[in-house]
């Protein structure tokens, strides 16, 4: 959606907090914790026509931040696999 362009319906009724002050918000309600003592801001966009969210982390920092502490997540292995 950040092209402007909603994914599931297709409207350009798409809208950005992505430049909204204090975006984390009381009790951190627009953040992700990254860890103890870490947390990253999120940017909403929103379809204003069917009520799509997609959310980003807003500061790029804390997505390297994450791939250091999170586990990746692994593709499921079908039965063909085993």
């Amino acid at each position: 959606m950040k092209n402007g362009a909603c994914p599931k319906c297709g409207s350009t009724d798409v809208h950005s907090g992505a430049d909204i002050l204090f975006k984390s918000g009381p009790f951190n309600c627009n953040t992700i914790p990254v860890s103890m003592t870490s947390m990253a801001a999120i940017d909403n966009y929103v379809c204003t026509r069917c009520g799509l969210v997609e959310r980003y982390v807003a500061e790029p920092s804390k997505l390297k931040e994450i791939a250091r502490k999170w586990p990746r997540v692994e593709g499921e292995t079908s039965a063909s696999d085993e």
